[in-house]
């Protein structure tokens, strides 16, 4: 769905995913599913809202995943 997001856990990404990169990620995620690049005014908050919701999400998914038996914030 969203082919610019790129993968934030190793292998892929061989050092840890920086908060930037979580919300950059979050940010594409948002903007795809509300269709909306950047929203009118009126908009904004619930935007904004949302991208936090999705990169604290994110990185909660990040901390627990384990990549062959060690979780990501080991593997690097």
């Amino acid at each position: 769905m969203c082919r610019s997001i790129k993968t934030l856990r190793p292998p892929v990404l061989p050092e840890e995913a920086t908060e930037d990169e979580i919300r950059a990620a979050a940010l594409q995620y948002v903007r795809k599913v509300s269709g909306f690049r950047a929203p009118a005014a009126h908009n904004r908050e619930v935007f904004d809202r949302a991208v936090e919701a999705v990169a604290q999400a994110t990185a909660e998914l990040l901390g627990g995943l384990e990549v062959r038996g060690r979780s990501v914030r080991e593997a690097g």
